[in-house]
């Protein structure tokens, strides 16, 4: 066989010769390809080559050209490069839709009459945009932290009940293993978690709003968090007509109610992630009881508690959801060792967070 020249930058060949029998190298801009044809199973390659490729600065896969194998390696970026003006737009986007409906919906402003009474929804605003920026920030910095190639979050701009569909980061690089999956996966909910007391608590020693009839459409239904911290701080969560908790206390109830269903342990979510690296494989067979549960509570809030029929949609709808993630998979690490028992802890006193922020009815129709 000819001799192969090494690439300037990357792994040499004869680091993976037993696994994969490189037979040509290109590149291709900061990429390199590798041509040859694998000696193992295509998990127990990426199992080998991917720390010496890791080690060199570059994140690789495995892939078919012309039905040829390929290794293609890309440098590993894990840091911002420029400004992020996606990610900037959408911030001030939602900004601007959670000022709307806060001071529409929660604090019943009259905007026709007084247009700049927008920015007076600002405390709402803050509410919502931290608990669902330190949740995502909390993912981000983990991966930081494991060198997984991720972005900034992306806010979600809707102008309807909060004004927001959430935020998100978008995962690129893979995952090294099991402890950096928990890691990455556990943080946004702890850390949002801890936003969420936070603003909850701040919010329920504000005054109450008086709301002028039909400006808000709703009733919120209070998870046990939200109660057990009412309790504590000794302030009221229940009001008479006409009134209502400070808007502030609607941006911790949205932290609760984000994190439960990040905390649903299926496919990509938050839940998902954790439960994959506490429970290995197992998880796609717990991930497959989750849409049944999900209809369940469905049909039992329809049929035998006779409650608000939004309920029964939101979780039919995320019992259909839950489906079409389930069967796209969980993620996958590169190395696959189990983690160790304090992280286990960690993970089941998460899911025992997230169960003090479920109610069965988290939305009805007021009046």
């Amino acid at each position: 066989m000819a001799e192969i020249d090494d690439p300037d930058a990357g792994p040499p060949v004869d680091a993976f010769d037993a696994f994969f029998r490189v037979y040509e190298v290109r590149t291709d801009g900061d990429r390199l390809v590798y041509f040859g044809d694998p000696t193992v199973p295509a998990d127990e390659l990426m199992q080998r080559v991917w720390p010496r490729f890791r080690e060199r600065g570059y994140e690789v896969q495995l892939a078919r050209r012309t039905g040829e194998y390929v290794l293609v390696a890309e440098p590993v970026d894990v840091g911002i490069d420029g400004i992020p003006w996606t990610n900037v737009v959408l911030a001030v986007a939602t900004v601007f839709s959670t000022l709307f409906t806060g001071a529409v919906w929660w604090y019943g402003f009259d905007l026709g009459a007084d247009p700049l009474a927008l920015f007076r929804a600002w405390p709402f605003s803050v509410a919502i945009m931290s608990v669902l920026g330190v949740h995502e920030l909390g993912h981000y910095v983990m991966s930081r932290y494991h060198r997984v190639d991720a972005s900034l979050p992306y806010f979600l701009p809707v102008p309807t009940l909060v004004g927001t569909m959430g935020a998100v980061i978008r995962m690129k690089g893979q995952m090294p293993d099991r402890k950096a999956l928990f890691d990455i996966g556990v943080a946004g909910p702890l850390a949002g978690l801890v936003a969420t007391v936070a603003v909850t608590t701040v919010g329920l020693y504000l005054p109450p709003v008086d709301i002028p009839a039909g400006a808000m459409p709703y009733d919120l239904g209070y998870p046990p968090l939200l109660v057990a911290l009412a309790e504590l701080t000794g302030q009221q969560l229940y009001f008479p007509a006409g009134q209502s908790v400070n808007p502030v206390v609607v941006g911790g109830w949205v932290g609760m109610f984000v994190t439960f269903l990040n905390l649903l342990p299926v496919g990509q979510l938050d839940g998902g992630h954790i439960v994959r690296a506490m429970a290995g494989n197992r998880q796609e067979t717990i991930a497959a009881l989750v849409p049944a549960g999900l209809f369940a509570l469905a049909g039992y809030l329809h049929y035998v508690a006779d409650a608000a029929s939004n309920a029964t949609f939101l979780w039919a709808f995320w019992g259909l959801f839950a489906s079409a993630i389930a069967f796209a998979g969980p993620a996958t690490p590169v190395r696959d060792e189990s983690i160790d028992a304090t992280r286990m802890a960690i993970g089941a006193l998460t899911f025992v967070l997230g169960a003090l922020c479920f109610t069965p009815v988290p939305i009805a129709y007021a009046g």
